[in-house]
Parts: structure tokens; sequence; C-alpha cells
């Protein structure tokens, strides 16, 4: 591991949840990953991981140990249903509990990067309020991790927010601080580039300096997930290379579990595909 030039992760969600933390990080292995990119939605399920105990705690870092692949970034999108610019302030101090309980789980666990949920609000309208609660409790989030040394780092959605690293970047410039920077999800750049007749490679130059870490998912015009890797219009050539360039070294294969028998050789899929173009980087 220790020459490797990248790192290369495995989101979650790919494998059916029905494994346990052991045969989830041993899958990671069998196919060549280096992590596991934790999911925190926004089910009960697994907000509940927020509430693990210390002793939890102390078994999925043995556990990680044991198998020899750790989980090292987080994918945080229970602000979907609890996000820092809702108009209901229960939610937003709800928003900022998970925030804060997210931020103490990594440092408990050793996540470095926590993925945020580029949205203001998610089930309700948009507004200048929200954008304005939005603004002022992220400044609240950024300091919270900055505390614990976790960088966040916006996710582009699929929504008109934040569906482009060129706005995620108006607030990583509005906030200014190191612990906070983008997170980018090239299937989801792909789909606004066609939408808005823009380039993805100039879209992420604009984050230059500030990117993170890259989510590797496959889209087709106007459909944002399960398409399995080269079925759709992502050209993961030209977004690795322009994200190496830019100094992106942890990049993570996002997919889903959809109930396929043959889910593990798509994830080894996903790795080797990928690999072969990362390899490839200098």
């Amino acid at each position: 591991m220790g020459n490797k030039k990248y790192h290369i992760g495995l989101y979650e969600k790919a494998m059916p949840s029905a494994l346990n933390w052991e045969e989830k990080l041993q899958c990671a292995r069998d196919c060549g990953y280096d992590f596991v990119e934790i999911s925190i939605d926004e089910s009960d399920a697994r907000l509940a991981r927020l509430e693990w105990t210390a002793q939890e705690r102390a078994q999925l870092r043995e556990t990680m140990q044991k198998i020899g692949v750790p989980i090292r970034s987080m994918c945080l999108s229970g602000h979907r249903k609890y996000p820092f610019g809702a108009s209901d302030p229960a939610v937003r101090r709800r928003s900022l509990e998970i925030m804060e309980k997210a931020i103490q789980l990594s440092d408990d666990l050793g996540i470095r990067v926590i993925q945020l949920a580029g949205y203001d609000v998610y089930y309700e309208e948009g507004s200048e309020q929200t954008r304005k609660d939005f603004a002022d409790n992220l400044k609240k989030a950024v300091e919270m991790a900055a505390v614990h040394g976790v960088v966040l780092g916006f996710e582009t959605m699929e929504t008109e927010f934040m569906n482009t690293v060129a706005k995620s970047m108006k607030y990583v410039d509005l906030i200014d601080n190191p612990y906070l920077g983008v997170y980018p999800d090239v299937g989801n750049l792909t789909n606004a580039a066609k939408t808005y007749g823009t380039s993805v490679l100039d879209d992420l130059e604009t984050g230059r300096g500030h990117l993170v870490a890259i989510h590797l998912k496959e889209t087709v015009p106007g459909k944002f997930r399960e398409i399995p890797f080269l079925t759709g219009h992502v050209d993961f050539p030209a977004v690795i290379r322009k994200g190496w360039q830019l100094g992106v070294r942890r990049f993570v294969t996002e997919m889903w579990d959809t109930g396929k028998p043959e889910w593990k050789a798509d994830i080894c899929f996903a790795h080797d595909k990928m690999s072969e173009i990362l390899d490839t980087m200098e």
C-alpha cells in the first residue's frame, strides 16, 4: 500500500445491506479496494449508527484491523431529511446534531473525509432564507470539523442548488476554511454539463485547490443512479485525468446493490476498470 499513488474506495451501498461489517470489508478486500466509504443516510437504521457505543466503535476498529481494510470516508446523506437550511428550527437543530455526531464517529473510526449533501433543503421549496440558514449552519459545521481535523467536501447533487463544482465553490469561498472543499460526483456533473451545454472538465477546473476526493459514478442523461459502469455517458479517462491534474488522489466507486446475483462481480469489475485508468496516471 505504501507506494501506491492513489487510493480507491468502495461505497458501502454497492454491497447487500444484509452483510455484516466483516463481510463488507472482506468484499472490498477481495475486489482490491483500499478502503470503504460508510453511508449515513436518512434512514433510521443508518442514522442510528451515530449513536453507536464506545464498545461498538472499538469493535468496528478491530474488524477493520483484522480484515486489513479501513473505513476512511463517510457519505453523509442524512441531511437530505434534516437539512441545514430547513425552515423548521427543530430540523435545523437536528441537522447540526447529526453533523456533530458524524464528526465524532469519524474521529473515533479514523474517517478522514465526510461528503456533505449539497442541499439547502430537499423536501421543501428553497428560498433566500433557506440559503441564508444553510450558509450559517454550514459555517458552524465546518468549525466543528476543524476541531477534529476532519475534512468536509460537498457532493455535487442532482438538483439545481448544487449540481456543479462552480456552485459548490461559492460556498467554499464564502466559508473560506481549509476544512471545507468539494467532493464531486462525476456522474452528476456529466448530467449537469449535458443540461447546461457546458464542459465537465472546465467545471472541475473551477475547484482547483479545493477538490478533496472524487466519486466515480456512471449516469445517463436524466438518470442519476443504478447505471452499470461503462454503460452510460461519463468519460472516465477524461474526468480521472482532470481530477489527477488537480491533485485528487482519492477516488470512490459509487454504485448500488440492486439485488443482482452477480453483485460481487460487478463490484470487482468497477474496481478493475477504474484502477486500469488510474494506473496510467503519472
